[in-house]
């Protein structure tokens, strides 16, 4: 027995029709008219869903199966949202920010989402740096087998993070300066793991995604056995769709 509406994501009207696509537990997606906006729902089975690998690869299916049709203009919904009715839909959403959904259409039609993570051995970084800085590796030196002040170890350490450091963002300006011009909007999120050093969504033309691509190829290139790259060339616009508070 349901427990209510799951929503995916908004399009502009009329939206996908006749979508054949399965949603969380297993339920046929809908597609619902309201307020000019066409809503991607269905069924709730759960009052709470879990956030597993599962769960989240169920919702983003869903999104990608309706892009895939042509649908590509749309504003994701965060996984989890499940409302009681349409009404609720309208008195929080569609009656007091209609406007703003408008204006995400707008900023998002013709345009996709694409993202870039950067990841690197630390301790290789480490060792390059020491290979290349005499000095640095002098003081390193003297770390072993000698009885130091600790502020002496502090010194040394911070100097060798300091340089590592400088390092990461080197690497950050040469993608920054080679990919966010061909971006209508960039975005840099937090790193997830230690290894990641970048972690940035770029907005583009649906057709430039070719030469996007490129781009991240070269740069794969210029960083050969120093860096994991890892693109994504198709996701919904999740970091482009947020609405203002």
């Amino acid at each position: 027995m349901g427990t209510g509406l799951y929503l995916y994501g908004i399009f502009p009207t009329p939206g996908p029709q006749q979508l054949e696509a399965q949603g969380l537990d297993k339920q046929p997606v809908h597609t619902h008219v309201l307020d000019g906006f066409t809503f991607l729902y269905s069924e709730a089975q759960q009052e709470r869903y879990l956030a597993s690998r599962r769960n989240l690869l169920d919702h983003e299916k869903v999104l990608e199966q309706a892009m895939h049709t042509g649908h590509r203009t749309l504003l994701p919904l965060q996984f989890g949202l499940i409302v009681e009715d349409w009404r609720t839909v309208t008195e929080q959403l569609t009656a007091t920010q209609g406007p703003q959904l408008e204006q995400l259409f707008h900023k998002l039609d013709g345009r996709r989402e694409v993202g870039v993570k950067i990841f690197w051995d630390a301790e290789a970084e480490v060792q390059a740096l020491l290979a290349q800085d005499e000095q640095l590796r002098s003081e390193r030196d003297r770390l072993e087998g000698k009885s130091l002040s600790m502020d002496e170890v502090i010194r040394i350490g911070q100097a060798i993070e300091q340089a590592v450091e400088a390092r990461k963002q080197s690497i950050i300006r040469v993608f920054r300066s080679t990919l966010n011009p061909l971006a209508s909007s960039a975005l840099e999120n937090d790193p997830l793991t230690e290894a990641m050093i970048y972690n940035a969504a770029y907005l583009i033309a649906w057709d430039d995604e070719a030469a996007f691509s490129e781009k991240v190829e070269a740069l794969d290139l210029q960083f050969e056995g120093r860096l994991r790259i890892r693109y994504n060339n198709f996701t919904a616009p999740y970091n482009f769709a947020q609405l203002a508070n």
